[in-house]
């Protein structure tokens, strides 16, 4: 009588095998992966399907998919169903979901339909992938674009005013040369403050409020008038992360003013009062010596960006007209200082 070994009486089953590692893919998948019935019944719900809406598999099989659906956008969930029920294959749909503690969350989805033996559509199979830092990515490219074109428009307008700010000063060509080029050269440490260096970083030098205040002024002081900016400002020395957003604002703020404002008329003056302030920093801006001054239109990229800025700190800033000028009041929390 022969032997019997388990490997004669459990047969080598192909479909078994395929079986266990299809459920080996869909199990360790970062994709949540999820099958439903037409009825919009959960029936199967994976690790990465608990990672991205936050509910246990107990929690959701057995429950409706539109307890991850907002309310706003449970008309999806009728139209995949029609086409589901058509045989149709909805191929990277891009939609928004509910996390289980109420997060929105925007996702990639396909979803497929599942038949049965007789082809019948019984149901359907879903596989969403997180797509937020892919949109955040997009968000801030679409931005950096804007900057840009913003940047390349206000240059253009700005050199105009300091060539004709120079011819005012100078009685010849070669002076013209000299007090432009170093116009120029200001303007270019000015830029160089709010743009990145080769490591995607933004600029570090000149970490002093005063310093970058300075800087951004520069391409713009009438060194005839030595009183046209005036900087009060102790010492505050500004984190990393801080000198690039506050060299963007005081950036946007000084390009409006030399195109509308205190720099942009023979008697305007600005002048900047910094110092601490129990748990923030605060920043008076003042422009003066403007006559019939008109509030100008706002809402172009240029104020976008500033306002970005300002709640990206989680700053407060506010604008007060007067009859022959303007007030900003910048108010920065201590987290963006040395």
């Amino acid at each position: 009588m022969r032997n019997t070994r388990l490997d004669d009486e459990i047969p080598n089953s192909p479909a078994l095998e395929s079986d266990a590692w299809l459920a080996a893919i869909i199990g360790s998948s970062d994709d949540a992966i999820v099958s439903k019935t037409l009825d919009s019944i959960i029936t199967s719900w994976n690790a990465g399907a608990e990672r991205l809406f936050g509910y246990a598999p107990e929690e959701a099989i057995g429950k409706s998919i539109r307890i991850i659906i907002p309310e706003d956008r449970l008309s999806e969930e009728d139209m995949i169903l029609g086409k589901l029920r058509n045989g149709e294959r909805i191929e990277h749909f891009e939609t928004v979901r509910r996390h289980k503690d109420g997060t929105l969350i925007e996702i990639s989805v396909t979803v497929s339909p599942v038949r049965d033996a007789h082809g019948i559509v019984i149901g359907a199979s879903k596989i969403a992938r997180d797509i937020r830092e892919r949109k955040r990515a997009e968000q801030q490219q679409r931005l950096l674009l804007q900057e840009m074109r913003h940047r390349v428009r206000n240059l253009f307008a700005l050199v105009r005013g300091l060539v004709a700010l120079s011819a005012k000063d100078t009685t010849s060509v070669a002076d013209l040369q000299s007090n432009l080029s170093e116009r120029l050269q200001s303007l270019l440490r000015a830029h160089e403050l709010t743009l990145p260096d080769a490591s995607g970083e933004r600029a570090r030098e000149n970490a002093e409020l005063r310093n970058l205040l300075e800087a951004v002024f520069a391409p713009y002081r009438d060194e005839a008038r030595q009183d046209q900016v005036l900087i009060k400002s102790g010492p505050l020395s500004l984190t990393d992360a801080g000198l690039s957003s506050i060299a963007l604002i005081f950036h946007e703020l000084t390009t409006n003013a030399a195109k509308y404002g205190g720099l942009a008329v023979p008697n305007g003056q600005i002048e900047v009062i910094a110092g601490r302030c129990a748990d923030k920093i605060k920043i008076r801006w003042r422009e003066s010596g403007l006559c019939d001054l008109e509030q100008p239109q706002r809402g172009g990229f240029g104020s976008q960006l500033e306002q970005a800025m300002v709640e990206g700190m989680g700053a407060k800033l506010y604008r007060k007209w007067h009859s022959d000028g303007l007030e900003i009041v910048l108010e920065i929390p201590h987290q963006w200082f040395k």
